[in-house]
């Protein structure tokens, strides 16, 4: 039986991770949006800083000034084992998660509690998904990765755009993803880790395969496509192989909403062709680069971690998702659209979708899922509500 309805537990929501420079923001958020009777502590390794931060929060919300501080280690079994009976559900930032996340999974898909992360590491997900799926089906944990930038705009548009198409026929939709913003220093080491990790990362797809059910009459794909000039969009359509269409394909699977045949293309939309061409070159290199120990320790060693954007860039930071969808005759245009999605808007998703996962009437599911499928239309409502724009542009 699932712990969400066995024992009390003393928290609701734990941010795991909180003094980090996303986990900073994402207690921000929910210390001026929680529900007056949502009960959520701080976790960490440092209690101190946790408490420095306890402090910062106060300023926004004086409740917060008996908010409680917990201590949690990723290297530490027993601790996490702790955090995750304490409460309902884990939201955590602590990466890169193939390094360090792996723990609190195991943790949580044990004592049938529900997580949330913002992992974009394809062979992480892949890698929990062999190990604790099958676990948390059984205690009713809802394992959810990739509740930020990757992929909530991405995995939640294209559930939107499905909803504006015809049911019961193929369909075939296009994302194309623009934004102005800038990274952290944790993001920066998980995307080196990854890049780093590319034989792991396909042996991790390769077992995975072996082991998921096959789709039964349906078929659901995300293949990765050339580059091409988008006349949908005005714009050179580069293909992205991030974790992205991954979790579209597994809501598409997951879904029959989705139609008896679903595919979906991920692309970087990108206004001139010379910056086109650069970043393309840009992106080979940092990924070359990856592969050599020394030169990946180097380039992390540029980016501390716990650092990223100042306030004012982050104000200045905006993304677009255009989608264009086809089926059953019909072809719709979309947009999914905020601010500065990295940070401000990926700690509103993760603090959202902790928020939907711990307080809203939600489908009955378990084990790996996706956003999409863990939470659909709550968190889409929740996420329009906070400011993320979802929009039908257009219907032919």
């Amino acid at each position: 039986m699932s712990r969400r309805n066995g024992a009390e537990h003393a928290y609701d929501i734990v941010l795991f991770g909180a003094t980090g420079f996303v986990g900073q923001l994402t207690a921000e958020y929910l210390a001026a949006h929680a529900p007056a009777e949502c009960r959520w502590a701080l976790a960490g390794r440092t209690p101190a800083k946790l408490e420095q931060l306890r402090e910062r929060l106060t300023a926004i919300n004086p409740a917060c000034a008996k908010l409680p501080v917990l201590r949690a280690d990723a290297s530490d079994p027993d601790s996490l084992r702790e955090l995750a009976e304490s409460t309902r559900v884990v939201a955590t930032t602590v990466g890169p998660y193939i390094l360090y996340g792996e723990g609190l999974v195991a943790a949580c898909a044990e004592a049938g509690t529900d997580y949330a992360d913002l992992s974009g590491e394809p062979e992480f997900a892949d890698r929990m998904y062999l190990g604790y799926d099958a676990r948390a089906r059984e205690t009713g944990a809802r394992i959810v990765h990739a509740c930020g930038f990757d992929s909530i705009p991405h995995d939640l548009g294209v559930y939107f755009t499905v909803q504006q198409l015809p049911e019961d026929v193929p369909l075939r939709i296009d994302g194309f993803v623009r934004s102005n913003a800038m990274f952290s220093g944790g993001t920066f080491a998980s995307a080196l880790t990854a890049f780093g990790r590319s034989r792991q990362t396909l042996q991790a797809a390769k077992e995975r395969r072996l082991h998921e059910p096959r789709l039964m009459g349906r078929r659901a794909r995300a293949p990765l496509s050339a580059p091409r000039r988008s006349r949908e969009t005005g714009t050179w359509a580069l293909p992205l192989a991030t974790i992205d269409p991954q979790v579209v394909a597994r809501s598409a699977a997951a879904l029959a909403r989705y139609g008896p045949d679903f595919r979906y293309r991920h692309y970087a939309a990108v206004k001139r062709l010379p910056i086109a061409a650069g970043g393309t070159v840009a992106a080979g290199a940092l990924f070359a680069l990856a592969q050599l120990p020394a030169a990946r320790e180097w380039l992390m060693s540029k980016y501390a971690a716990g650092s990223g954007p100042d306030e004012e860039r982050r104000a200045r930071s905006w993304f677009t998702v255009r989608f264009v969808g086809e089926g059953g005759g019909r072809r719709v245009f979309t947009e999914v659209s905020g601010g500065d999605p990295g940070y401000g808007e990926t700690a509103k998703m993760l603090a959202e979708s902790a928020l939907c996962l711990a307080f809203d009437t939600l489908p009955p599911t378990s084990g790996q899922v996706t956003t999409a499928v863990a939470m659909g239309d709550a968190l889409l409502e929740r996420l329009q509500a906070a400011g993320i724009g979802f929009r039908v542009a257009a219907v032919r």
